[in-house]
């Protein structure tokens, strides 16, 4: 008992007296830490400071603040971005026929591109004060969603001048003689902006840019100025076809030392008008069948002055973490506009066409094997805009969540992905029938382009979400590692000192709290709500505590070797991406007043998002390096088992049945996907078709009862079903009146495009006589 209390006496002097504790623990460990650090890039640098911690500190920290996040305001347009949707965006909706623009034109008829530079749809994010629309993140969002849902094509060159370009850098780093000049320029449509950042050799390595520019002396306007002579060769470039203005992201030398003693100074961003000498707008790139401009620009030996850098010369090697800040706020809107798009049509579009299209006398909605797939397009379309106004509501709040917008970027394209395959599947021929009449083709086609561009997504899921999580929003973490890069190793020493202790007491509390919570089932977790929801908070805040030990103990055990295994990182990733999407889809769910209706589409969600998180913590548990040590973190976390499941058969059929119900909740969880009341329209012939057989679904009752009198051949449909109906006294005439219109739209709706010989052949689907197309009647 002696030798016990002269322990613990022992190690309480060791923590408390200062000088022995850094003698005996911390300068061991500081010099430990500083040989397993990984090393950073200074691109790595820039992009680990940019941008904010918002929510993901929360759910990093192990004790995510549930009340914070209910109480976060949620995104809503103010009276006048609500004005513009209802009016402006109502008729830009109406101009666009998307397979014109696609198969014919291959670009936006002039009347769009004059119509989209009138009405200022290039300069929501520009201020009023220059002519801009100055609308909030959450009114963009909307905005490129619903053009999305109408018209891929037309919202990438709608969303490309308000995400990551000239506009938002003039914004936040131009000097005021560039902004002036620009902004008013760019807000009427006068210039069109394109931004040129990827190259042949660059790509996901932004920081691998061989275009450079040497800062020397030249000529400009009659006079010898400093400025640059730039060399660059870039491709994948949205609107550098049509561009005035372009925007260029390039390394920057100055051999002569004309602007100081650096001669390396690093990624720079200048602005450069497209008519300038020898600047060369090269071929257009053809992006998976889609009509929006994109292709190449060069220049060699360009002289340009130095005010042409945004922000002056002030912000010559400044430009990568210009371009992080922007882009982790940009990349929160755009893409997971189109994603949440495909989410919106194929809830709506699908579930009509499930009860629309019939076979075996039957809805094709009713069979398990078409509601497994529909269940799943309505539950993940539910997490998709959960996801898109969560993110959305920390851009409008002014923050710049880096990890956050990662996650949304990389996981809501997945998702997209995912529901358009289903959607697909459920369509069969009618999806893969390109023509006027197809509202999922184009879109199908498309998916890859959200999947690739501002950071593909396999970079973003195995490099970005951890690598950046683990030290963003780790609560000590970044800290240490400014505190062991401190030349000054003494002052370092210092600040470290006090971090490792907090962080010693923050990692033995996760462990032991891990242990109990697994042990108890989490039954004991504080939670903010109760009903059928309570539990899921319980259960995330676990999660959140065995995240935090797991991240720890990575770091400390493999060191700067975890930057090098993607797949052990990307797994923590996941488990943080799904602890964000649950949190989302539980944020929703209170704030649209916890609908009884939704609870199908909550359950399904929050439940796969659980089991994604188990998933992914037993594939770091069975692949971590050191065994043992994975052992007794498998022991912490899942001390009595992984028992979380899929989300049950009985979910996904409850919501394949709800998707096939016209009314209120159809419509809010459908609100982006634009449709037009015309059975003409690729959209409202499909509405209009599942609109009228439900209100004729007694009468269906009857023709199928007599069919199985055998009163009534199974091979009729149309006007003859009508006829032959009245004929036999089976309906009555107001009712095959009725019939014979419903099943002139149900043919119409589960009927193909098809085309007159030589119209494919010689791309005419349209002419100036008029509409060449041809509709089948049937598939």
């Amino acid at each position: 008992m002696e030798i016990l209390i002269l322990i613990i006496v022992l190690l309480v002097i060791v923590l408390a007296v200062g000088d022995i504790r850094r003698s005996l623990i911390t300068k061991p460990v500081f010099k430990l830490f500083k040989r397993i650090l990984p090393p950073l890039s200074d691109t790595e640098r820039e992009a680990m400071e940019a941008g904010d911690i918002w929510w993901d500190g929360e759910l990093f920290s192990g004790r995510p603040d549930w009340q914070k996040l209910l109480e976060t305001p949620e995104p809503k347009l103010t009276s006048e971005e609500q004005a513009f949707v209802d009016n402006q965006l109502a008729e830009l909706l109406d101009m666009l026929d998307d397979f014109k623009i696609v198969q014919q034109d291959r670009d936006l008829p002039k009347p769009v591109w004059d119509f989209l530079r009138k009405e200022h749809f290039f300069a929501m994010i520009i201020g009023k004060e220059y002519g801009g629309l100055d609308f909030s993140p959450a009114a963009n969002s909307y905005i490129v969603s619903r053009i999305a849902s109408r018209s891929i094509s037309a919202a990438v060159s709608v969303m490309v001048p308000n995400s990551l370009g000239p506009g938002e850098l003039l914004t936040h780093y131009g000097t005021d003689e560039q902004k002036n000049y620009w902004l008013p320029r760019l807000a009427d449509g006068t210039d069109i902006p394109c931004f040129a950042l990827t190259g042949p050799e660059a790509g996901s390595d932004a920081g691998a840019i061989p275009d450079e520019g040497i800062i020397c002396k030249g000529e400009h306007e009659g006079k010898e100025v400093v400025g640059i002579r730039l060399n660059w060769s870039k491709r994948y470039i949205t609107l550098a076809p049509s561009a005035t203005v372009l925007g260029l992201a390039f390394k920057l030398y100055d051999p002569e030392n004309l602007l100081g003693d650096k001669k390396e100074l690093g990624i720079t961003c200048a602005l450069i008008p497209t008519s300038h000498k020898g600047v060369v707008t090269g071929d257009r790139h053809f992006p998976l069948n889609q009509a929006f401009l994109n292709g190449t620009t060069y220049g060699e030996d360009v002289f340009i002055p130095l005010e042409w850098i945004i922000g002056g010369a002030d912000y010559a090697g400044k430009g990568w973490r210009m371009l992080v800040e922007c882009l982790s706020a940009g990349r929160g809107i755009s893409l997971p506009a189109l994603a949440a798009a495909s989410g919106h049509v194929t809830q709506r579009m699908t579930g009509a066409y499930a009860y629309v299209r019939q076979q075996f006398g039957l809805p094709i909605g009713v069979f398990e094997g078409v509601q497994s797939a529909m269940g799943k397009i309505g539950g993940t379309n539910y997490t998709l805009e959960s996801m898109r106004r969560l993110t959305v509501s920390a851009l409008c709040q002014g923050k710049s969540p880096s990890v956050v917008t990662a996650m949304t970027k990389y996981h809501m394209t997945e998702m997209g992905r995912e529901v358009i395959e289903h959607a697909m599947d459920i369509h069969a021929g009618k999806g893969i029938q390109l023509g006027p009449h197809n509202y999922l083709g184009h879109n199908y086609m498309a998916t890859p382009v959200s999947i690739t561009v501002e950071g593909a997504n396999i970079l973003t899921r195995n490099l970005m979400i951890f690598g950046q999580g683990a030290t963003r929003c780790h609560p000590y973490v970044l800290e240490e590692m400014k505190a062991a890069s401190n030349p000054d190793e003494e002052q370092g020493l210092m600040a470290f000192d006090g971090l490792l202790m907090k962080h010693v007491g923050f990692a033995v509390s996760n462990v032991f709290s891990s242990l109990w919570m697994g042990l108890t089932s989490s039954r004991f977790n504080e939670t903010p709500v109760s009903g059928e929801t309570g539990r899921y908070y319980q259960h995330l805040t676990r999660f959140s505590r065995g995240l935090a030990m797991a991240a720890d103990v990575s770091m400390l055990m493999l060191g700067g070797d975890l930057k090098r295994k993607e797949m052990i990182s990307a797994r923590l990733g996941d488990v943080l991406s799904h602890l964000y999407m649950a949190s989302a889809v539980l944020k929703r769910f209170e704030d649209e007043g916890r609908q009884a209706a939704d609870l199908p589409y909550v359950h399904y969600a929050v439940q796969s998002h659980l089991h994604k998180i188990g998933y992914a913590f037993d594939g770091f548990f069975r692949n971590f390096p050191k065994r043992s040590v994975a052992v007794l973190m498998r022991a912490m976390v899942f001390p009595l088992g992984n028992h979380f499941a899929q989300p049950s058969d009985e979910l996904l059929q409850d919501i394949s049945t709800d998707m096939m119900k016209p009314g209120i909740t159809r419509d809010r969880h459908t609100f982006l996907c634009y449709w037009k009341d015309d059975e003409n329209d690729m959209t409202g012939h499909m509405e209009k078709a599942f609109l009228a057989m439900l209100d004729m679904k007694d009468v269906y009752k009857k023709l199928r009862k007599a069919e199985k009198r055998g009163e009534l051949s199974g091979n009729l449909n149309g006007q003859a079903l009508a006829d032959k109906a009245k004929e036999l006294n089976i309906i009555s005439a107001e009712e095959a009146d009725k019939l014979a219109h419903t099943e002139k739209l149900r043919m119409t709706a589960i009927g193909v495009d098809s085309f007159a010989p030589g119209i494919i052949e010689n791309n005419q689907f349209y002419t100036t006589k008029g509409d060449l197309r041809k509709q089948a009647v049937r598939d």
